[in-house]
Formats: C-alpha cells, structure tokens, sequence
C-alpha cells in the first residue's frame, strides 16, 4: 500500500496520491484481481518523499481497508514503542473482527531516531530494541489468549489487563531483522520471517538458517516472504528502459537524510549501495524486471527456494499492478492448475 505516495524516492510524482480515496480504491481492485494480501507500512514521517510530505496513518487505514475489503488479508506494521501494548492488543482486536479474521501484523522494531524524538518517544540501542520489542509481544499475546493478564517486565506491565471482545483468529506475527538479536526474537516468538530484496542464492541460505532456528526451539514451521520491486513489460529492452527511468538519481532528494540514518541505525549483511536509494527495501536485488515469462521463471526459483510471499512495489502502482495481474499471476495460475 502506498501510503507514502509512491515508492520512488527521485521521482517527484508517481501519480499516486497518499490518501484514503487511492489506498480504498487501491485495496478493493487488488482483491478482485488476485493479489492475497496488503501491507500497510507505520511511519509517522515520510520516508519516501521526504519528511514533511504527506504519509498516511497505517492503523486508522487498516480499520478502513478491513471495512471495504472481504479475502485480503491486511498486514500492518507495528512499531512497539509507538504503541502501549495493552491498549495496542484491544485496539487491533476490534480491527481483527471488522476484518472478520484477516488482520496480521508486521512487527518492526523502529530504526528511526529523529522520528522517535520528535514525537516525544523513547528510542533504544539495537539491541534494546529487540529486548522491548520481546516483552511487547508477550503482552500482546498474552492479553489475546487469556482472561486476565498479569505481567511485569523491564519495559511494561499489566495488573489483571483485560481484552475483550479478543480477536477472530490470533493475527499471524511477521517480522524481519538480519542480527543474532533480531533471528533470536524471531525464531521464538513470531510467525513468519521477512527479508528485504535479494538474488535467490542469498535467500534460500537465509531460509534454511531460519528453519534451522525454528526447529531448534521447537516451534511450528515459519512462512517467508521478501520485498521485491516489479517491472514487467513485453519485452526486456522495454523493461531495462523503465529500470534505468528509476535510477535516474541526478540529485540527493530531500528523503537521503533518512535513509543515511537508516544505514547507520541497523546491522544488515550485505552493504547498501547507493544506486538502491531510488527504491526502498533491496526491492530491485531480486531482478524482477523483464518479460512476463522471464518473471514467472524467477519467481518459480523463489518459490523452490522457499518463499512464500512477495511483497510487491510497482509505479504507479494501480496502473503496473493490473499488468502484473494479467501477465504473470494469472498465466503462473493457469500453469499449476490440474490438467
């Protein structure tokens, strides 16, 4: 979901408007044209188009989106220090049931400093992080599963907390991280593991590093999902000249600020480069740009690899969703479909 309007940080007008009106009409097309799910992304400040440009909320647009949809599910990213757990756990509940069930949660444990500040909240080192992020979700979980909930830890507790009406189906835990303490906090207390963009030879070792942790304390198995940013067109020169539109960087826009900040705020395992600013999350490593067969083959070696999901960008993002639609989802279909 583009709450940001758009997701290409030097191109000024993507023609996607960061409003209700597009997100509402963005989510309810999707739906009838196969897409499974929709990620609705927290950030107070605009991390695409600058600071000061206009961002949606991501939780009052999930109650909207749970409202107007009927089968996507609607993934929302949390931050836990821009949220109470307890009076998070009730609120999301109530989104839960106008979803009738479909409400998940993509669980990030921040990484933006100045943004914390200005609204007056506490911002913790990396590792604190993931250790406030731990007790957030044992109170979260905890208010959905039992009557009363009595908690006290480090960060937050509770004295006989109550959620009532609890949720349809306990939302699924997404969540992603590339250090010990981030695969730790994982492994033990989420659902799903999601990655930034890669080649299909970094992913399908970080898949089975996961799986590995997963077995080893002794939980069910994990879905895996990754970002990733498509093009599709008829043929490849068509698609490369779309990809070198949008890596037109001639001058630093006014988001580089944050995304410098951003590098210098996380742990990851592969350097950034530059030339990625353009699109956020790694989405152009997994090289989904070119002919709609050439896509569905990349994909297929994702799924081999075990991927799950793919969260996808597109600009604009009705307009190349509906071609992705019809040139690849609805052709892989017709493949796996029985004779």
């Amino acid at each position: 979901m583009p709450v940001f309007g758009g997701w290409l940080r030097n191109v000024p007008d993507e023609g996607m408007d960061a409003s209700w009106e597009y997100s509402r009409d963005l989510a309810v097309r999707a739906e009838r044209i196969g897409y499974d799910l929709t990620l609705i992304a927290e950030l107070n400040l605009n991390d695409i188009k600058g600071a000061e440009a206009p961002t949606l909320d991501a939780w009052s647009t999930a109650a909207a989106i749970a409202a107007v949809t009927r089968t996507q599910e609607i993934m929302v990213a949390v931050r836990p220090n821009f949220h109470q757990p307890a009076l998070f756990a009730k609120a999301a509940a109530n989104i839960d049931r106008i979803a009738g069930g479909r409400l998940s949660l993509n669980v990030v444990s921040s990484w933006w400093a100045d943004e914390a500040k200005q609204y007056g909240l506490q911002f913790d080192q990396h590792d604190d992080r993931y250790a406030r992020t731990s007790e957030w979700l044992e109170v979260v979980k905890g208010l959905w599963a039992e009557e009363r909930f009595d908690f006290s830890g480090r960060f937050y507790q509770t004295d006989g907390a109550i959620c009532s009406p609890k949720p349809v189906r306990v939302p699924i835990l997404y969540a992603g991280g590339e250090s010990e303490a981030a695969k730790t906090m994982i492994t033990q207390q989420c659902d799903a593991y999601v990655m930034h963009g890669d080649p299909v030879e970094v992913v399908r070792p970080k898949i089975a590093d996961i799986r590995a942790r997963r077995e080893a304390a002794g939980g069910s198995p994990m879905t895996f999902g990754m970002a990733a940013y498509a093009i599709v067109r008829d043929s490849e020169a068509e698609a490369r000249r779309e990809l070198d539109r949008i890596l037109d960087v001639k001058d630093m826009p006014a988001g580089y600020s944050n995304f410098d900040q951003w590098l210098s705020g996380t742990q990851l395992e592969r350097e950034m480069k530059i030339r990625e600013y353009s699109v956020s999350n790694r989405g152009l490593r997994p090289n989904l740009v070119g002919t709609p067969e050439q896509l569905r083959e990349r994909i297929a070696e994702y799924e081999a690899a075990g991927l799950d999901l793919l969260l996808l960008q597109m600009s604009p993002q009705r307009e190349e969703m509906e071609r992705f639609a019809s040139q690849v989802i609805r052709a892989r279909v017709q493949e796996l479909a029985p004779a």
